[in-house]
């Protein structure tokens, strides 16, 4: 790390308002989220789908739902590490190939073990994204409004999750069979991680990372030694991030506390985002798979939708730390109520406005701000390594919700599957509390150097 007194001036690129440039960064990362979000949580509806024809099981159908979480942690390790390696360039778009490799794979698959195999190459480019696409954007940011392109480039997921019900509805309108109508909702999922490819493999490396590394980027885009011009081969061993994280302790502290946090965040979330067809047929059973995917619609774009919009517009003014315990108390509530108030899901509204509020204070809260705390909080040269840490406990908290929330809700319906992740959100809380600093104002130089009082407490 540098010096003080060497330390790198990134001042005019912190005191720079938005421009046109952090526009398009964002969205050609934001796309990558899009479809994320789509990939993801599209799932459940190809599941309720698939069991008339392939009669799944609860293993299988916890199995396809999930794979692709745990996946997505293998991808975030290794994306996140190799970004920190070679450069956030040189990596950036191979993730979207897998991804979208994996979603068209899955178009044809011939079985349930199968889907469950190529869920899993899909989970790879989706953990991948994670990563990269966060630092690029915090990396070229301003300080002042860091924290809301960042979360915008997180925001993507609520068109994802707006557009995936959105088509499975007009799918369902048709008279296509139903097997053809899932192929198609999964092999869609591609669109958008193609359309983005060739932007990605065209962005320039971030001044930040080339300074940190000694290096610069000459005119035909190749990264050079800035003292003798020549390319750079790559000696740092993979191992040498994560070894770096373990032995500082302000560094494994702010690293427990955002994996902590994502994960506990992941598992209360996923299971009620990704199961919602089933939390949905607690309400009525005798509901149509359109009526409930509209349903899920509408949630989605009443309460999920505002959310992720307020989020990016007050992050860099209430601070992701207020943010972030706010989401996790009001998580805690609306998951208590659901879980017991009694007969709750025999009365519709008020279960569609408290099941919709869980999603509005996931949004505007820690879903937004587990993705921009590791983004900030670490040293340049291990970002991407820890941020891709932190993502990789958040997918396995999302494997296991997703995993266990069917069968909590077989086993004793709301009250087992919502009081798990009421006490979910309750442990975030208190993670976020002890362990995170606030970031908000503050540039990346600063934030790497200085100590939370907890943090100099552990020293």
């Amino acid at each position: 790390m540098a010096h003080a007194s060497t330390a790198p001036d990134f001042s005019e690129m912190d005191n720079a308002g938005i421009s046109s440039h952090h526009w398009k960064i964002m969205f050609i990362s934001g796309m990558g989220f899009f479809t994320d979000a789509y990939d993801l949580f599209i799932i459940g509806v190809v599941m309720t789908l698939l069991k008339e024809t392939w009669k799944v099981g609860h293993l299988e159908e916890s199995l396809v739902e999930s794979t692709a979480l745990l996946a997505s942690a293998l991808g975030a390790l290794l994306f996140g590490r190799v970004a920190d390696m070679v450069g956030r360039k040189r990596i950036y778009g191979v993730e979207v190939l897998v991804l979208a490799a994996g979603a068209i794979a899955c178009a044809f698959a011939p079985n349930i073990l199968w889907l469950i195999g190529l869920r899993f190459v899909l989970g790879i480019g989706i953990g991948g994204d994670y990563p990269v696409s966060a630092t690029i954007m915090s990396e070229y940011a301003g300080k002042n409004h860091r924290g809301m392109m960042v979360t915008l480039v997180f925001a993507m997921q609520a068109a994802g999750l707006v557009v995936g019900p959105l088509f499975a509805s007009a799918l369902l309108t048709t008279h296509l069979s139903h097997d053809i109508i899932w192929r198609i909702l999964v092999a869609f999922g591609a669109v958008p991680a193609l359309a983005v490819y060739w932007q990605r493999r065209k962005l320039k490396e971030t001044p930040r990372f080339l300074q940190a590394n000694g290096k610069q980027e000459d005119e035909s885009g190749k990264i050079v030694d800035i003292a003798t011009g020549q390319p750079v081969s790559q000696s740092v061993s993979f191992w040498d991030g994560f070894h770096r994280l373990a032995t500082d302790e302000k560094l494994l502290l702010r690293l427990v506390g955002a994996s902590a946090a994502w994960f506990l965040m992941d598992a209360a979330y996923y299971g009620n985002t990704v199961s919602s067809p089933l939390v949905l047929s607690a309400l009525s059973s005798d509901h149509t798979l359109l009526q409930k995917t509209l349903t899920q619609l509408g949630i989605f774009a009443v309460f999920a939708v505002p959310g992720y919009a307020i989020a990016a517009l007050t992050m860099d003014r209430l601070g992701r730390k207020t943010i972030q315990c706010l989401g996790f108390s009001m998580m805690a509530v609306t998951f208590a109520l659901l879980a017991f108030i009694p007969d709750v899901q025999k009365m519709a509204i008020p279960f569609l406005c408290i099941y919709g509020l869980s999603f509005f204070f996931t949004e505007f809260g820690p879903n937004a701000t587990t993705f921009v705390y590791p983004s900030e909080i670490f040293p340049v040269r291990v970002r991407t390594t820890a941020h891709g840490v932190a993502a990789a406990m958040g997918k396995l908290g999302g494997f296991l919700g997703v995993f266990l929330f069917p069968y909590l809700m077989h086993w004793k319906g709301l009250l087992a599957a919502e009081s798990a992740a009421a006490v979910a959100s309750l442990l975030g809380l208190l993670v976020t509390a002890f362990t995170l600093p606030e970031t908000k104002g503050k540039s990346l130089e600063e934030l790497s150097t200085e100590r939370t009082p907890v943090e100099r407490a552990a020293a």
